[in-house]
């Protein structure tokens, strides 16, 4: 496998003090050269203080506290911009609920030499998903399917969380310009790398639904996405027809 640099896990948390300590002995597990940044956004339960001890006890465990709860693509932004600071070379995206299995994280980091951006794909071939009813599938199989007509993007787990960039990506793609939140927030990088011609690599995952705590997915989330969608989609679709750029 191709030397892909220092690699920082990014955990986003809120209200996960159920999880946080499984999921970070995991990933240390999986990956026990990579270091993990836990952005915290001020949760009540105490996540936030569990995750301080969490770092006391592990010098490559560190904890990002952020004021409030702002979104998950908020989070992430913050979660980037520490990473490149600190000298990380390849950022991951993980989930703190243990929907995302970081025994799987090696096959990501591998595939990522050979591309600028890896997705964790519940939706190719190889790819599973566990403890869901039928409508949530068929509402995530939906939400691509749309993404991928409406963007003309070559992928198929556009709204995927599990996923590794290179620092060169998010560098390339103005994450600063990002302002999307929960499921858009992905399609918005992806659709920012495939539009910078940029290589995008999907990898089979086994998606497992959270067995503790609450899904941070609501109604305005899936609006959201919807409309940001639709108005990207427009100006791909109208772009193609006037010949003029393609976003």
């Amino acid at each position: 496998m191709e030397d892909i640099g220092r690699v920082l896990v990014i955990i986003p948390t809120y209200n996960e003090r159920e999880n946080i300590e499984s999921i970070v002995g995991r990933v240390r597990a999986a990956v026990s050269e990579a270091d993990i940044l836990i952005a915290d956004d001020n949760s009540p339960d105490g996540t936030g203080k569990i995750a301080d001890g969490l770092a006391a006890d592990d010098e490559r465990v560190h904890v990002l506290h952020r004021a409030g709860k702002e979104g998950l693509g908020a989070a992430y932004i913050a979660g980037f911009h520490w990473g490149i600071e600190h000298g990380f070379d390849v950022l991951v995206e993980i989930d703190a609920d243990g929907s995302h299995q970081p025994e799987e994280l090696p096959r990501l980091l591998s595939a990522l030499g050979d591309a600028d951006l890896v997705i964790g794909s519940r939706w190719i071939r190889g790819g599973t998903v566990e403890n869901w009813p039928i409508n949530r599938e068929i509402i995530s199989r939906g939400a691509n399917l749309y993404a991928r007509i409406m963007l003309g993007l070559p992928v198929r787990d556009s709204t995927g969380g599990f996923r590794a960039y290179r620092a060169t990506t998010l560098q390339k793609i103005d994450i600063d310009g990002v302002s999307s939140q929960g499921y858009c927030f992905q399609v918005d990088l992806t659709l920012r790398t495939v539009r910078g011609g940029l290589r995008v690599t999907e990898v089979p995952i086994r998606f497992v639904e959270r067995t503790h705590g609450a899904s941070k997915m609501s109604r305005a989330i899936m609006i959201e996405a919807f409309q940001r969608i639709a108005q990207w989609g427009f100006a791909y679709w109208l772009g193609r027809l006037t010949g003029r750029g393609r976003r």
